[in-house]
């Protein structure tokens, strides 16, 4: 069966029986570490993926929001060179988050029942 090259490598494929632990699993590490303690996120892994698109949307409007402020709100107060490489960690941060988002998009769809099928592109 086929899934997405954006599918996460810690949660098993659908087709595999029980994959829907390792998607819980995986997406309780996506969201702040007190989501654990919902039962109704373990019970139902739909909800902890929705609540994991919201967390990370709006984690990666923080850090943009962040990126653009960085240089004025912490010149004066940190050293050139450090600031430089806090806009070097938002620069990494930033496509991470991404990246996790679309993950975690393409296991929501996973939940929702939907198949996934490879496509063929044809060369320009």
């Amino acid at each position: 069966m086929y899934v997405p090259p954006e599918w996460p490598s810690e949660v098993r494929p659908p087709h595999i029986p029980d994959w829907e632990t390792s998607a819980v699993a995986w997406l309780l590490d996506a969201v702040p570490p007190d989501y654990r303690a919902y039962e109704v996120l373990r019970r139902h892994p739909l909800a902890l993926a929705r609540m994991a698109v919201h967390h990370v949307g709006s984690a990666i409007e923080a850090a943009r929001v962040g990126y653009r402020g960085a240089a004025v709100d912490l010149k004066g107060h940190l050293p050139p060179h450090a600031i430089e490489a806090v806009l070097d960690t938002y620069r990494q941060e930033g496509p991470r988050l991404v990246r996790l988002a679309r993950s975690i998009e393409v296991v929501e769809r996973a939940l929702r029942g939907e198949m996934f099928t490879a496509t063929l592109r044809r060369r320009p």
